[in-house]
């Protein structure tokens, strides 16, 4: 990528399942750092598509995907950890960076939290533990797959303010179902439409 600040970028992506109809037509997306993009739209639209093709889990049939060091956080907190483990094992497994004393304060964590097991914590700590093991892998990119809505509302703010106060470090591409939280957290919203034959086009 020729810009530094960009952290992905991607042209002319063509995707199609199988049998199935085409996803995406000349579909491009620039997002850089400091950055919150949210991708909208109802369930089966092809949200969760776009972040397996950014996270190369998918191949697109055409054009190209261009990203900085990723990091993820999913949806539900308790199914992305695996239950036999401790939270702080689970994070050193992936992580970049053994210092975690910065993130941990920005996330209002204690540290003996990462000492737990999955189960021994609330919904809310563990989405924080998420986000900071997403953060421990220093990503240039925050890939967030509904991050939000396995909590309760208030912690689905207290959850969105954290991710948003990580922009001046990161780029977030937020996948979501609910367009008040985009409106809310995004600088740009990309909105996948039901009963579009692709989606295209976008800057």
């Amino acid at each position: 990528m020729e810009n530094p600040d960009t952290v992905l970028h991607i042209e002319g992506l063509e995707f199609a399942y199988r049998g199935g109809r085409r996803l995406y037509e000349a579909f491009s997306l620039r997002l850089r750092r400091g950055e919150c993009v949210g991708i909208v739209g109802p369930s089966g639209i092809g949200k969760s598509t776009l972040f397996e093709l950014i996270a190369g889990n998918l191949r697109p049939r055409k054009g190209r995907i261009e990203h900085g060091r990723l990091g993820w956080v999913f949806q539900d907190p308790y199914s992305s950890f695996h239950p036999s483990y401790t939270i702080a094992k689970q994070i050193e497994e992936v992580a970049a960076t053994r210092d975690f004393a910065e993130h941990l304060e920005a996330l209002r964590l204690d540290r003996s939290l990462l000492e737990r097991y999955p189960h021994e914590l609330s919904g809310g700590q563990l989405q924080r533990c998420s986000i900071l093991r997403a953060l421990s892998m220093e990503p240039d990119l925050l890939l967030c797959d509904e991050p939000t809505s396995a909590l309760d509302n208030i912690t689905q703010l207290e959850t969105m303010k954290l991710l948003v106060r990580l922009l001046d470090r990161v780029g977030i591409l937020l996948i979501t179902h609910d367009m008040d939280l985009a409106r809310w957290a995004c600088d740009r919203i990309v909105e996948l439409e039901e009963g579009a034959t692709t989606h295209k086009g976008v800057a």
